[in-house]
């Protein structure tokens, strides 16, 4: 099928079912898709934690209102904002771009100071908001890839970032929770997945100029 047509398929999954599992091969997959997530400036300005150990979603559960989908999909999957995005964050990607690309660090001279002059030009709180827009954007990936690989996924806003940040560890590593998502297959009798799908028409969607 083409992806609009797994787009079409998919739907917020409310019901896992807790028996399936991805494979190995699967969940590589979609975390390759998630690395390859485009970003500004290509800083990556998150972290994902791929959580699976019961004892730690049992907790995230707690602190996610008790939705089910936190403990019976197959993985859970954090994205955590940087909260430190400084002069050392910057140098050591363009560290990066001159290994990957292998040129000399000299020569990224220009592109240095202008990811340094963007992020001299926003606040604290505007940098934070900007690493947490990023993150959105690699979600949506997420979301496009599983949609590909006939695999159901369910985005979540609704925990208690302060408390996943307090279980997962994230405040000493220079992270906060942003937005999370549960993989995994539908359950059988998951009576969203019967829904027929709503969206604005298009001609109330879309504004051609």
């Amino acid at each position: 099928m083409s992806l609009t047509d797994q787009l079409k398929w998919r739907y917020a999954t409310k019901k896992f079912d807790s028996t399936k599992r991805l494979s190995a091969e699967q969940l590589d997959y979609l975390l390759e898709a998630i690395q390859l997530a485009p970003s500004s400036y290509g800083l990556q300005h998150y972290k994902v934690i791929v959580v699976e150990n019961p004892e730690v979603r049992a907790k995230l559960r707690e602190a996610a209102y008790g939705q089910p989908q936190v403990t019976d999909a197959s993985q859970l999957i954090v994205f955590a904002a940087e909260t430190n995005i400084d002069e050392a964050y910057v140098k050591s990607f363009v560290d990066l771009v001159a290994e990957t690309r292998n040129v000399s660090r000299e020569s990224l001279a220009g592109l240095e100071g202008m990811v340094l002059g963007g992020i001299a030009n926003r606040t604290p709180e505007q940098l934070l908001l900007w690493a947490q827009k990023q993150a959105y954007i690699a979600l949506g990936i997420l979301l496009a890839a599983v949609a590909a690989e006939g695999i159901d996924a369910v985005p979540m806003e609704g925990f208690d970032p302060a408390k996943f940040d307090e279980i997962l560890g994230l405040k000493e590593k220079g992270l906060t929770a942003t937005v999370i998502a549960a993989v995994g297959f539908r359950a059988e009798d998951d009576a969203y997945s019967k829904l027929v799908k709503v969206r604005r028409p298009q001609s109330e969607l879309f504004i051609h100029i």
